[in-house]
């Protein structure tokens, strides 16, 4: 387990897969791609509330030629960067996917020169994510319950050394 100031950037995204792995950098012209992982994985249409977002990032994963997960985020303000949603689709999960997305992601922000990088995640509705956060060396900075979703919402946050 690795604390937030051990690293100054996170390990390598094709060091975290355990298949063939190829991580994109997408436009809206794979919006369509994400949509259908997002009915696959979450069992909704809504991704975020709108794509007109500063900075946004969308991130596709591919292996063996198929699209097995996504992570999408945009800046929150002028030192954070947002990590909105992402997932796995159910029949590619255990493949160490997730955290090479989170890898992949983090690398491009801290390229981007963002201090900070936060998400949210509900333990009860997604407990992988907080056990990967936790995993990883990310501060939990917010808690609260969420009348919307349920369940409650911690906010983790890494924080990129200055170095």
């Amino acid at each position: 387990m690795r604390t937030p100031h051990e690293h100054s950037t996170p390990p390598e995204a094709h060091e975290a897969a355990k298949v063939p792995l190829e991580i994109l950098e997408v436009g809206m012209e794979q919006l369509d791609a994400i949509r259908r992982l997002n009915v696959a994985i979450f069992e909704d249409a809504h991704i975020i509330e709108t794509f007109e977002r500063d900075d946004l990032l969308m991130l596709l994963a591919r292996s063996g030629g198929t699209d097995v997960g996504f992570k999408l985020g945009y800046r929150l303000n002028e030192a954070a960067f947002y990590s909105a949603k992402g997932g796995v689709h159910p029949a590619h999960r255990r493949n160490g996917i997730a955290r090479a997305l989170l890898y992949d992601m983090l690398d491009v922000v801290a390229g981007r020169g963002y201090e900070r990088f936060v998400y949210d995640t509900f333990p009860n509705k997604h407990p992988g994510m907080t056990v990967l956060g936790l995993d990883e060396g990310f501060e939990v900075i917010r808690a609260g319950y969420s009348a919307k979703y349920q369940d409650y919402r911690l906010r983790f946050a890494w924080t990129f050394d200055a170095a």
